[in-house]
């Protein structure tokens, strides 16, 4: 049952929370301890309130789940995890999360009870409009950004870099949706309300216009940003963004993955090449140039 509890919780989802160290990183906090570790502890915390909704929106979904053909295999849904258990997991992380994100950062704490309230409303009502559904999902990424801004003393984060996300997170979920039609096809709406409300052409329509928009905005906090170096050296970053958005769209035309961001960021030896060594450009630029 503590197997079925854990793979309920998601933790190969909380690579998501990564996006916590953004404002650390960004404005040059890497190497301040009491950032680090607060950034640190608020990303724990995160993962424990994600997984928090990761078990209400199981609940909620358990009997479509029973009818899909790899969703019926989650716990709840195959009767490994009961649903008692699973509500009294829940509320528990839930509540020493909201507890202990308090002493934590005041700031902090509206971010996470927003976010929590968010996914609610998302897995009970929102969830089932389209477009509507990829924003909230985008929010929740937003969100995580701005957390990590609200647990250290900011001094020159962009606000370029929420325009990024914004852009980036309804690329991810876009692509999301279209890896569910194409592995559902015609029985895709029977396995979630909002995939009638989209095509493959629409939402190959709607990739395009944010990945472009994406790296242009990307390109733009490059250049004009406020923390930047002046010389122009994080413009170099730009291939390493192009490489891993066209990655990613291959994945979901080609090799038809998708339906779970975070296993291609586990997976794929080529995505996972392409962060790193954007990830060490940016290191090396903003803190050792």
């Amino acid at each position: 049952m503590l197997t079925a509890l854990i793979k309920t919780m998601r933790p190969r989802q909380w690579t998501k929370n990564v996006f916590i160290f953004a404002a650390l990183v960004f404005d040059k906090q890497l190497f301040n301890i009491d950032s680090f570790l607060r950034t640190l502890a608020g990303f724990a915390l995160f993962c424990l309130i994600s997984s928090s909704v990761y078990i209400f929106n199981d609940l909620a979904d358990v009997g479509a789940d029973r009818q899909h053909p790899e969703k019926k295999n989650r716990p709840i849904a195959s009767g490994k995890l009961p649903v008692s258990i699973a509500w009294g997991a829940g509320i528990a992380l839930m509540l020493a999360t909201f507890i202990l994100a308090y002493f934590l950062a005041p700031g902090f704490e509206f971010v996470v009870v927003l976010y929590f309230l968010i996914n609610m409303a998302y897995s009970k009502w929102l969830k089932h409009i389209p477009i509507v559904d990829v924003l909230i999902i985008a929010s929740g990424f937003v969100l995580r950004v701005h957390a990590g801004v609200t647990l250290i003393s900011v001094e020159r984060f962009s606000p370029w870099l929420y325009v990024v996300m914004t852009l980036l997170s309804l690329f991810l979920g876009f692509g999301k949706r279209r890896a569910e039609i194409a592995l559902l096809t015609h029985d895709a709406g029977s396995h979630r309300k909002v995939l009638d409300g989209y095509t493959l052409p629409l939402l190959d329509q709607y990739i395009m216009i944010v990945s472009a928009t994406t790296i242009v905005a990307y390109s733009l906090y490059t250049f004009s940003a406020p923390n930047v170096p002046e010389n122009h050296s994080m413009m170099l970053t730009i291939p390493f963004v192009v490489y891993t958005i066209f990655r990613y769209m291959y994945l979901i035309q080609v090799k038809q993955a998708g339906g779970a961001p975070e296993e291609i960021l586990l997976s794929d030896r080529p995505f996972q090449v392409a962060m790193i060594l954007w990830g060490a450009a940016v290191l090396a630029i903003f803190y050792f140039s």
